[in-house]
């Protein structure tokens, strides 16, 4: 079983590979990218002899240059001593450990693979069990997960990681639209997290996304005598260019699952759990019916 847990850098030879989280971080890594790049070639290297130079796989280098991978200390030491940079891979290598630090900050460690896959998915499925899922979480709702998290996070970082939750739903008014659906445990709709308002604001965020054109949302009811969805909350993400990925999380853990077979699986698990949902039309009744109720 093939599997990345969020957050670490996975071998190159070993596993499959998948792109760090470069939120914010993007133009940045191209522009270094670059420059490796053409100190390189200005020293009359190819991608392979350079490789050979400083201790790193070609297929390393390629990705660096084309800034998919962020270059660590011990790679820009190596290049600055290969290619005779007069310092500037030096420098470099501070301000990567800069805004490296910044990236920890918005995502947890564990997090941030995920993240990355998310920016550009055509395509997501969620089965929430406990929790409303994070791209659907009101402002409010989303600082009370935070604020109720053990041990407590600082009031600045819950706040940071409440704006990096608000800039995730961001991919929820592009267009063309990715295919979005979610199905909701009805538990969910019951558990008043964050006091009265702060979950009649979310019943009205989930009335709203049931009502958008193009997305899907269900309510799998508590009466029902068979729920597939019993081991627990799981995502399918399709990013685009890439194959169908599975995610669960569980106390402060995330785990992304590449296996063909696994994911397969949680497709048959999720097409189990939407036949076993309220339709989504019944699901807009019943969160009106919640709503007029409070």
């Amino acid at each position: 079983m093939d599997e990345v847990q969020g957050g670490g850098e996975s071998s190159d030879v070993t596993r499959p590979q998948l792109d760090e989280d470069l939120s914010g971080l993007s133009d940045f890594l191209r522009a270094i990218g670059r420059q490796i790049k053409l100190l390189r070639e200005r020293a009359g290297l190819t991608q392979k002899e350079f490789a050979k130079e400083v201790g790193y796989t070609e297929s390393l280098i390629g990705a660096v240059e084309q800034g998919k991978r962020t270059p660590q200390r011990e790679l820009l030491e190596a290049a600055e001593r290969v290619l005779d940079a007069g310092g500037l891979l030096l420098v470099i290598a501070q301000d990567i450990e800069r805004a490296k630090a910044r990236a920890r900050v918005r995502h947890p460690e564990w997090f941030r693979n995920y993240a990355s896959l998310e920016t550009s998915a055509i395509e997501l499925h969620e089965w929430g069990s406990y929790l409303a899922p994070g791209l659907l979480q009101t402002e409010d709702y989303a600082r009370a997960v935070f604020r109720m998290r053990q041990p407590l996070l600082a009031e600045e970082l819950v706040e940071i990681r409440v704006a990096a939750r608000m800039a995730r739903q961001e991919i929820l008014a592009r267009w063309p639209r990715a295919v979005f659906s979610w199905v909701i445990d009805e538990g969910v709709l019951h558990r008043r997290l964050g006091g009265p308002e702060v979950h009649r604001g979310q019943l009205a965020r989930f009335l709203e996304v049931a009502n958008t054109r193009g997305v899907t949302l269900q309510i799998m009811p508590m009466d029902r005598a068979e729920n597939a969805g019993m081991d627990g909350s799981f995502t399918l993400i399709t990013p685009k260019g890439r194959p169908q990925t599975g995610y669960m999380e569980v106390q402060m853990n995330g785990r992304l699952i590449v296996d063909a077979e696994e994911v397969r699986l949680l497709n048959v698990r999720y097409g189990t759990l939407r036949a076993q949902a309220h339709s989504p039309q019944d699901s807009l009744s019943l969160i009106e019916k919640m709503l007029g109720e409070r």
